[in-house]
């Protein structure tokens, strides 16, 4: 006679295939990680005062102290910023995470300021001076705004300006990639060095708006209501919920 309610055998365990996307995201994590830090270290020899200054920026007038400050604050958000992407390290070490997001902010307004000192001195004309300072202004805006967010405790939209901030900082990757490229072309340095201004932040601005857009960056769970500033000063010191208040 046939048992109705036969045993619950164990099913075997089978392991989901990891979805293509997520396959593409660590690669590309790991590809920015890896270009980041290698030039944040590149860039703590004007800290040393180690290595040569290319002549463009050599010739800035505002090179001295300006060009050590500004670098050594870019180099910092370029060598911390990528750890804060990874949900593991958000999820799990969230003092660690918000330790490496103040130093973030602290680098990127650093950096950002001296920026602007330096735009006001460049020696290759006002295009490639108004380049560096919107550069500069967006750079600072961004993180800003990505500050103003996570103290209202508005989660997503404090990981979309955080976003915009990190594109804006990898400008000192592209333009390390787009100088070295330049001159192997032979191109004219002084016009080179004008449309590097522009070009080296403005496309990395247009992908992350279409990343913004098109993924999934939104997709954080909501419980809390509390949202005011004084809770989100308390727990910006001390840390966040797991889950909050979002727009």
């Amino acid at each position: 006679m046939i048992d109705p309610n036969p045993p619950s055998w164990p099913r075997p365990r089978t392991e989901r295939p990891r979805p293509r996307s997520s396959l593409v995201r660590r690669v590309s994590w790991a590809f920015m990680a890896m270009l980041s830090s290698a030039v944040a270290l590149v860039s703590y020899r004007y800290l040393a005062k180690a290595g040569p200054v290319p002549v463009t920026i050599a010739a800035n007038a505002y090179v001295n102290p300006w060009l050590v400050i500004h670098a050594t604050g870019a180099a910092t958000a370029l060598f911390v910023g990528p750890w804060q992407f990874l949900p593991v390290f958000r999820t799990r070490q969230t003092a660690a995470h918000r330790m490496c997001g103040q130093i973030y902010v602290a680098g990127c307004v650093t950096g950002g300021t001296a920026a602007l000192v330096l735009a006001t001195g460049v020696s290759t004309g006002p295009i490639a001076g108004t380049g560096f300072s919107l550069l500069g202004i967006a750079w600072i805006a961004a993180t800003i705004f990505a500050v103003r967010e996570i103290l209202a405790q508005r989660v997503s939209s404090h990981r979309r300006w955080m976003i915009r901030s990190f594109a804006l900082t990898l400008s000192a990757v592209t333009l390390r990639l787009y100088l070295p490229a330049s001159f192997q072309l032979g191109l004219d340095p002084i016009l080179s060095y004008r449309v590097i201004s522009w070009a080296c932040w403005l496309p990395n601005m247009v992908l992350a708006e279409l990343y913004l857009t098109f993924s999934n960056a939104d997709a954080i769970p909501c419980t809390t209501n509390r949202s005011n500033l004084h809770a989100g000063l308390h727990h910006w010191r001390n840390g966040f919920p797991r889950t909050c208040d979002c727009e």
